[in-house]
């Protein structure tokens, strides 16, 4: 069974919605918020980093819950959630009200993010997800590039509160009724999908027994939580990183603007490539693994806007990639049984060094200059690249 494109194209969209008013929204309301609040701002990224971590610990019960009963009910009640949330951040007027609403928008995202799509997808159309999970984050590369100008119009046409509250009426107008009429219920999934899903093998039998499968786990747990620091690190600080290494303010906006396009340019790529070359998505994943450590050294050894320039638009065009490999790579290499679980186990690490990211990163440039910072993400993308190579594609389970 194959997406059509309008699950496609509504899942795309409303993945767009989720993530502009959830991951995207504390680097644009931090300051607003923080000083109507009159708190320090690192609070805010304090409570979101808390969100980052709620998100991480329910990860596997979404994944596990939508291995048995399809994603409809868990992506509806994500769109429910996030609303609540936004519009209990709207409200806050203190400390305790910013955390509790973060807790309830991180809730919305571990039951509505990619992690949670991508299981509904592989749930309802088996090996044969890879396709629509490629063109959902197509689509949601642009979260950042509407979500930050849009929050950012919103708060200067009203406050902080009024934008937090449009989102909130976003999801609930927009993203709820498309996940409601694309995503099938539990009762209309195709009946070969739910034999293959629908039981519960030991965790062991179905991840991870000894050999080849265990090996190919703990490389993806590896791979993860390297890239998914170095992604989270260079969201929130790569203008940072290239205002330290000596460029001026104008070149370090324009350089860091070229990420969300060369991010999209490379899925569309990956797309094209996947449907008509049926490429591996071992190679691709390890393709796009060594991009960032190249415009680190580009950057290093051109510097100025030229490298400036360069090492955006690696970085971008092997983050787009990469967040398609964590998508696709659990499929091709376990099959789609307990798919979302597995995901959700996966995820536990990735959203831990998302989480630690910021604040470490900070940290490192403070204390060691865009030299170190570059060394540092170089490293980690070096690890994840190594855990591929340590992977073998030919421990996968037969092709359904």
């Amino acid at each position: 069974m194959s997406a059509s494109w309008p699950q496609v194209l509504a899942l795309g969209v409303a993945q767009t919605v989720a993530w502009a008013s959830s991951t995207y929204l504390a680097a644009v309301l931090a300051k607003p918020l923080a000083a109507e609040l009159e708190i320090n701002s690192s609070l805010v990224f304090a409570a979101f980093s808390c969100s980052l971590l709620l998100m991480a610990v329910l990860g596997p019960l979404v994944g596990r819950y939508i291995d048995r009963h399809g994603g409809q009910r868990v992506l509806c009640l994500s769109s429910l959630i996030l609303a609540a949330g936004l519009v209990a951040l709207g409200m806050a007027g203190g400390v305790v009200g910013l955390f509790a609403a973060w807790a309830l928008i991180g809730v919305g995202m571990a039951l509505g993010l990619y992690d949670a799509a991508f299981a509904a997808l592989v749930r309802e159309h088996g090996v044969a997800a890879r396709a629509p999970i490629t063109g959902i984050t197509l689509l949601g590369g642009f979260a950042s590039t509407i979500g930050w100008p849009l929050t950012a119009w919103l708060v200067a046409q009203g406050d902080w509160r009024s934008a937090c509250f449009f989102w909130a009426a976003t999801n609930l107008l927009l993203a709820l009724p498309l996940y409601f009429r694309f995503v099938p219920a539990a009762r209309h999934l195709a009946g070969q999908v739910t034999g293959a899903v629908g039981g519960e093998p030991s965790d062991g039998k179905r991840h991870g027994p000894s050999d080849g499968r265990r090996r190919n786990f703990l490389a993806l747990v590896v791979f993860g939580a390297a890239t998914a620091f170095v992604t989270s690190a260079m969201a929130a600080h790569l203008p940072g990183l290239l205002l330290v290494s000596g460029l001026p303010v104008a070149v370090a906006i324009g350089a860091a603007a070229l990420v969300g396009p060369a991010q999209v340019a490379a899925r569309l790529a990956e797309f094209v490539a996947a449907h008509k070359f049926r490429t591996n998505p071992l190679a691709t994943a390890r393709l796009a693994t060594v991009l960032h450590p190249l415009g680190g050294i580009g950057l290093l050894l051109i510097g100025g806007p030229a490298g400036a320039a360069a090492f955006a638009l690696l970085h971008g065009a092997g983050n787009g990639m990469i967040t398609i490999a964590r998508g696709t790579l659990p499929l091709f290499l376990f099959g789609p049984l307990g798919y979302g679980l597995l995901q959700g186990k996966l995820a536990v690490a990735q959203r831990m060094t998302q989480a630690a990211a910021p604040f470490l990163f900070a940290l490192l440039l403070e204390s060691g200059g865009a030299f170190w910072g570059i060394a540092a993400s170089f490293s980690l993308s070096l690890l994840g690249l190594a855990a591929l190579f340590v992977i073998r594609d030919g421990a996968q389970p037969p092709q359904r």
